[in-house]
């Protein structure tokens, strides 16, 4: 199986080290350096359907990069999208809800699902509209957030809310919720309003035994203030 290593404490590069034989995918242009016995092909994971689905999901790229050592063991170095750290799950026992845009690279052994969700989770959620992705399989899984990551243990009585936009990935056994940040008794317009009132937007709640991966940055906002920058917005 492929060896992950994270290197570089501002954003890091994904280290991958494969033997002769062994295969990863990762979302498109995210290969920076690879070894001569490795070759690069673009394909469509899982046929013209699976990709389909994970674009409408995770608005991942069409065709992801394939990367097998096929003369000889050799490494490669991968940077996610946005600037952050990069977080390597293991993928088996346990599998992982990802949020758009978080896949970096896994394992040929693991699978990209598309579920679908909750309506509620659909019209306010940042995690693919009516569908999200699971890795499901055995094998690693590398994704990543805008900025730095921190993984969080939830626990059975000790339910953990956190701002929708700093999701990254979490244990697909985890019930989650979504809620807005705020409450207010004027019902759910009333908290509409005091959440963006507020400044803070929806937020999941997460309840079980499981792992969440959150990110320190929150990329719409960070977008906001950039256009907010260019000159004339002022």
């Amino acid at each position: 199986m492929a060896q992950y290593t994270v290197t570089g404490d501002v954003d890091p590069f994904l280290h991958v080290s494969l033997k002769h034989g062994e295969k990863i995918y990762c979302e498109s242009n995210a290969m920076v350096m690879m070894e001569s016995p490795l070759e690069l092909k673009g394909k469509m994971t899982g046929g013209l359907g699976s990709a389909l689905m994970r674009r409408l999901a995770n608005g991942e790229s069409f065709f992801q990069q394939h990367i097998e050592a096929v003369r000889g063991d050799g490494d490669c170095l991968l940077s996610p999208t946005l600037p952050g750290a990069i977080e390597v799950l293991d993928v088996g026992n346990i599998s992982y809800m990802i949020t758009d845009g978080a896949f970096v690279a896994a394992d040929s052994s693991v699978n990209l699902n598309v579920k679908s969700q909750r309506l509620g989770s659909a019209i306010f959620g940042q995690t693919g509209g009516f569908f999200i992705c699971e890795a499901t399989g055995f094998g690693k899984l590398a994704v990543s957030g805008f900025g730095s990551s921190f993984v969080l243990d939830v626990e059975p009585g000790k339910d953990i809310i956190i701002d929708n936009a700093h999701v990254v990935a979490w244990d697909s056994a985890l019930h989650h919720e979504i809620s807005v940040a705020t409450q207010n008794s004027g019902g759910l317009l009333g908290q509409l309003v005091n959440s963006v009132t507020s400044g803070e937007g929806m937020v999941l709640k997460f309840s079980g035994k499981g792992k969440v991966i959150i990110c320190s940055r929150n990329k719409d906002m960070f977008a906001a203030w950039l256009l907010k920058m260019l000159p004339g917005n002022n």
